[in-house]
């Protein structure tokens, strides 16, 4: 497996060995959502960066997913229809949001690394 990248909005992203990257919410995220109770998926096309490309609802509020690079949606994670907890049980694990195939493969790189998005969380927890 290879090195996580995060987004300031709570995104985490891993490559893949087939140059897809995963996208999911962080525990962050999800743990401040509460209880997920409905997920949208999104649609197997392309979609810029920054664009909203998931909905997650929760007991709590309703949440975008945006896209971290601009891509074309391969796969979504279809387990997330009939079981939207699993977002809650294992955010970073089996509640994946779905698979993109970047456009440029390098900017992956350019997003937060784990000592990053440790620092951004201590900003947030100390505002």
């Amino acid at each position: 497996m290879s090195e996580l990248r995060f987004t300031e909005d709570h995104e985490w992203l891993r490559v893949e060995a087939d140059g897809s990257v995963t996208v999911g919410i962080t525990a962050y995220a999800q743990n401040a959502l509460g209880d997920v109770v409905f997920v949208q998926l999104p649609e197997l096309q392309h979609y810029e960066k920054g664009s909203e490309a998931s909905t997650v609802e929760s007991v709590k509020a309703a949440s975008g997913v945006y896209m971290p690079l601009t891509g074309e949606v391969v796969e979504v994670n279809a387990q997330l229809e009939d079981s939207p907890e699993l977002v809650n049980e294992d955010p970073m694990g089996d509640g994946w949001f779905f698979r993109f195939k970047p456009v440029d493969a390098a900017a992956v790189t350019a997003l937060l690394d784990q000592d990053a998005y440790d620092r951004l969380l201590k900003a947030n927890d100390d505002a």
